[in-house]
């Protein structure tokens, strides 16, 4: 099968872009600050995060809520390869 997509690299969001993200809610009953934050590290680039979480904190939202879990977000990045730079972020915004 041929597929019907491309992945699209290094696209250029704008701030309206980042900002739609304070508008995921979770399809279940989870956390809603932590579903988009989590959305919000699983598509941006670290550029475009730390900028989303400028929004994210001036909504007053939560940057140490936990999911199902009780992990946070910060935790989950920490465990990823590619995450110390979005944790980083997250320290700095008291996650």
């Amino acid at each position: 099968m041929k597929k019907d997509k491309e992945k699209v690299i290094d696209e250029v969001w704008t701030e309206d872009h980042v900002r739609s993200f304070l508008s995921v809610r979770p399809h279940d009953n989870s956390d809603v600050d932590f579903h988009m934050l989590l959305k919000a590290y699983q598509s941006m680039r670290v550029t475009d995060f730390e900028l989303f979480l400028q929004f994210f904190l001036e909504d007053g939202r939560d940057p140490g809520t936990t999911g199902k879990d009780g992990r946070t977000v910060l935790e989950i990045v920490s465990e990823h390869r590619h995450g110390a730079e979005y944790a980083e972020i997250l320290r700095r915004a008291g996650a």
